[in-house]
């Protein structure tokens, strides 16, 4: 029997496995690809001669890209067939990433990260919808469990990799690297993922797709640069008007149309809904880790950058085992006992790690990340099958192209609000000046780092209480 979406059911056992590795090699470079270039930023400064506020649009211009485009791909996915759209993202990411690493000047970077974000956003939209297409409900917890850690495992070894390829090799391979990847994930996904079927009579609500672009990149770049221009300056409270003015409107134009990109039916479903809302500020509490600990390392313990990364792992390896056990789990007992202790372990982490001072040793702070490691492992898998499961077939794409929106959302907001804390708390710590920190100095910055993992904290408790209001409503009719 085939399901009415762009991919036929559930496979056999080995091409289902085979699915799954090309999905995971080629959505890893995504999250690989976001974190490696923070630890070459200075670097590129340097050899381009740019001040760090242009630099700092390397980063930012890709996430903004991935935020802004996912929504419309999944639509497209939806439209014209996963794979399509999934492979046509790898050969352009690839390819986008060979010209950043030829860049002869900073604006020419930009520019091309910009490309990075557009592409690999086609990877990032569809690969959970392939994987919940390709695997039967009840073994879909412990795929997507797996294919959970390469996202964690791609954003904790990207800092690591960047260490190296700097310490050893030019600032460009951190580009070259996702060639050779790319190409091996085309291929592969070429031969196994399955064919998709254009819907006939199907068309892209530009009016949707235009809104829905405006909204994301407008509360993207409020997050991502707010610190920047002032949180509440005129561009603060221009970009936050667009936001709303942006969002509004969108939800008029999708009530209206026949065929709108985004179905707001599919939030009739309280599971659906409350499930996406936990996701979202997971990865607030989840990238209070990820941007403070590092910076806690270089710059308050004076560790190396190599250092850094291998403390950093701690965290990865736990969810990295975690995740598809947890998963697995849920196809047996549901998701939400395993979401709302995952995100109690995660905030009883964050509050650990607050208690640090300047004298921890590597030890005591990788065992504090095993902790939120732990909890994170435990809640993603079962909460992104929760999503996936209760979106009906046809509307796959959009559901996971929506799932990776808040995924990058909490993470643009967890920098933000964690930075905003630090920043506020020990002024001297703006972009652009950083340490190490000694003296009276070093006091002010733990004090704010322990008031920023305190805020993560609260946030990992928020997405416990979401996950507890999410109880399925399987009585929600959610229509084509």
């Amino acid at each position: 029997m085939t399901e009415k979406n762009s991919i036929s059911g559930p496979q056999s056992d080995k091409k289902k496995w085979m699915i799954l590795g090309a999905v995971m090699l080629g959505v890893i470079m995504g999250p690989i690809d976001g974190s490696i270039v923070n630890v070459v930023l200075p670097t590129i400064a340097n050899y381009f001669q740019s001040d760090y506020a242009l630099v700092q649009w390397v980063p930012t211009i890709y996430l903004l890209a991935i935020c802004s485009f996912i929504l419309v791909y999944g639509r497209l996915g939806d439209m014209l067939g996963y794979k399509r759209i999934f492979l046509i993202g790898l050969a352009c990411f690839s390819g986008a990433s060979l010209l950043c690493g030829l860049s002869r000047n900073i604006w020419m970077l930009i520019i091309f990260r910009a490309v990075q974000g557009v592409t690999v956003s086609m990877q990032m939209a569809l690969g959970m919808a392939i994987i919940t297409s390709a695997f039967h409900p009840m073994e879909r917890g412990k795929a997507i469990g797996i294919y959970a850690t390469a996202i964690a495992l791609g954003l904790m070894i990207g800092p690591a990799i960047g260490g190296v390829i700097a310490h050893y090799l030019s600032w460009r391979f951190v580009f070259f690297v996702n060639i050779p990847i790319g190409i091996i994930a085309f291929f592969w996904g070429r031969r196994v993922i399955p064919p998709g079927k254009k819907k006939p009579g199907q068309r892209l609500d530009m009016a949707g797709a235009a809104l829905a672009f405006g909204f994301l990149f407008s509360i993207m770049l409020y997050a991502n640069r707010g610190e920047t221009f002032g949180w509440f300056s005129g561009w603060g409270f221009v970009l936050l008007l667009c936001t709303i003015l942006l969002g509004w409107l969108f939800v008029h134009v999708e009530r209206r149309v026949a065929q709108p990109m985004l179905n707001l039916k599919i939030f009739s479903n309280r599971r659906f809904s409350f499930a996406c809302l936990s996701s979202m500020l997971n990865f607030i509490g989840l990238y209070t880790v990820v941007f403070l600990t590092p910076w806690y390392l270089a710059d308050a313990l004076q560790k190396d950058v190599f250092i850094v990364g291998m403390v950093m792992m701690a965290f990865a390896l736990l969810t990295f085992f975690i995740g598809p056990l947890s998963g697995a789990l849920s196809d047996r007992i549901g998701y939400r006992g395993l979401g709302i202790a995952g995100m109690l372990i995660h905030a009883s982490g964050l509050v650990l790690l607050s208690r640090l001072d300047t004298s921890a040793g590597n030890l005591n702070v990788a065992w504090r990340l095993a902790v939120c490691g732990f909890g994170a492992g435990m809640f993603q898998s079962p909460i992104n099958s929760a999503v996936m499961g209760s979106a009906p077939a046809q509307f796959r794409g959009i559901a996971s192209s929506l799932l990776a929106a808040m995924r990058n959302t909490g993470m643009a907001f967890g920098i933000a609000v964690s930075g905003a804390v630090v920043y506020n708390l020990a002024p001297f710590t703006t972009r652009g000046q950083a340490g190490p920190f000694s003296g009276a100095q070093l006091d002010i910055f733990i004090n704010g780092l322990h008031w920023s993992y305190l805020t993560g904290a609260l946030f990992s408790l928020l997405s416990a209480v979401a996950v507890f209001f999410s109880k399925s409503d399987m009585s929600s009719s959610i229509g084509d």
